[in-house]
């Protein structure tokens, strides 16, 4: 099968398509030929070798951590899907960094969900890590109605999400991002809306919020913004505050989740969530995929079509 890979760390010229072994599901696997792979951050990090430390070593690394995809093949034991059947699903890459950047991949049938039915494929493939991430910081936030939560990076993935989700449950959202992207957070669900050139700590804080998810990695210092007694999510490590005033203090981070997947789907196929593409990708292209996301500036997933 044709697959993504780099061989070394480096620059997006590392990047190769090269002739692999198409991979057998085992018990409780699933095999899907994907039809869709966002690129995303830590596809990028791994390449550039940010994440050489903690990853195992191998000879060739093929990236892609989320995919859309047809059902191939199930492996021993395997129930609850059927071949042909479209599926999402979300990769364990750091422990195993065989990536969805492929014509196929080998999924644990825990990590899978049935496709939203009312998204094309390429649209339904940026679903599972910005929706679960979004979804388990929600949670973390304890969000419920009539609360203010302010959210920054509200225009991104992450956050466009995560505003979506916290409007849903009744609160009053803050959308911190940039000016332009005023309009696209009131429609995701944002009563209010600050720039983020113009959102110092200060001036956040005047705001009273129960709880801040920090979606663009502001960092530490964003907790000046809470109330005593707030709520604050991070999304790294090192975005997390020290606890301070009364303030509890989250860290989420991705995890396969076929269940909560499934939930995220039925709520695009509701309605009430919004999957962006800014633009697509034949697998050849995955290398200038990759120099068009680091550049920065997307509204919406770049996506690589296999």
């Amino acid at each position: 099968m044709r697959a993504v890979a780099f061989r070394e760390f480096g620059g997006p010229d590392v990047v190769n398509i090269l002739d692999l072994p198409e991979p057998k599901p085992q018990a409780g696997q699933v095999l899907v030929k994907v039809v869709a792979a966002p690129v995303n951050p830590i596809d990028t990090a791994s390449r550039a070798g940010y994440l050489a430390a903690i990853l195992p070593a191998r000879g060739v690394y093929v990236p892609g951590i989320e995919f859309s995809g047809a059902v191939a093949a199930l492996g021993a034991g395997v129930t609850g899907f059927e071949v042909g059947q479209a599926v999402i699903g979300l990769l364990p890459w750091l422990t195993d960094p065989v990536g969805a950047a492929a014509e196929y991949v080998v999924i644990a049938v825990n990590a899978l969900a049935a496709a939203p039915s009312s998204a094309d494929p390429i649209a339904a493939s940026t679903l599972p890590l910005n929706g679960i991430t979004a979804d388990l910081a929600v949670a973390a936030a304890d969000v419920s109605a009539g609360q203010t939560v302010l959210v920054t990076g509200a225009a991104g993935g992450v956050g466009g999400y995560v505003t979506q989700l916290a409007a849903a449950r009744g609160a009053r959202v803050i959308a911190v991002a940039g000016a332009g992207d005023a309009e696209l957070v009131r429609s995701l669900g944002a009563k209010d809306f600050v720039d983020r050139e113009r959102a110092t700590v200060e001036s956040l804080r005047a705001l009273e919020a129960d709880a801040i998810i920090d979606a663009a990695v502001r960092g530490p210092e964003l907790v000046g913004a809470l109330r005593d007694g707030g709520r604050f999510v991070a999304l790294l490590p090192t975005g997390a505050p020290d606890s301070e005033r009364g303030i509890t203090v989250h860290t989420v981070q991705q995890a396969p989740d076929g269940a909560r997947l499934a939930a995220l789907a039925a709520l695009v196929d509701a309605g009430a969530l919004t999957l962006r593409v800014a633009e697509t990708f034949p697998l050849e292209q995955a290398a200038a995929a990759h120099a068009r996301f680091e550049k920065g500036g997307v509204r919406g997933r770049l996506v690589l079509l296999p």
